[in-house]
C-alpha cells in the first residue's frame, strides 16, 4: 500500500526504495521502487549487472531454486534511498 504507483518517481534522481526480494540461493535482489498494484513493478535489479527496469511479482513467486527454494521478500528492509544501495555494492 505504501509503495508509489508506476512513473510517481519518475525524475527523481534518488528514489525511495520500498521492498526488497532476494534469491537465497545466488546473489539476485530485486528493490522496489514504484509498484502498478497488480504485478509489475520498477526497481534495481542486482545480479550479473545492477539495471533499473521492470519486474513481475508473479514471475519472481513462480522461480525456483534448489530444493524448491523460492523467492523470499526481506521483511526486516526498511525504506531507504536508492543510492544508498547502489553505493553499497
Amino acid at each position: 500500500k505504501s509503495i508509489p504507483p508506476i512513473y510517481a518517481q519518475d525524475g527523481d534522481e534518488n528514489p525511495t526504495v520500498h521492498a526488497k526480494f532476494f534469491t537465497p540461493w545466488s546473489h539476485w535482489t530485486w528493490y522496489v521502487t514504484e509498484f502498478d498494484g497488480e504485478d509489475q513493478c520498477f526497481g534495481l535489479v542486482s545480479g550479473h549487472e545492477d539495471e533499473l527496469g521492470y519486474f513481475s511479482l508473479n514471475e519472481l513467486e513462480n522461480l525456483k531454486g534448489p530444493l524448491g527454494l523460492k523467492v523470499e521478500r526481506d521483511l526486516y528492509f526498511k525504506p531507504t534511498d536508492l543510492k544508498s544501495i547502489q553505493n553499497k555494492g
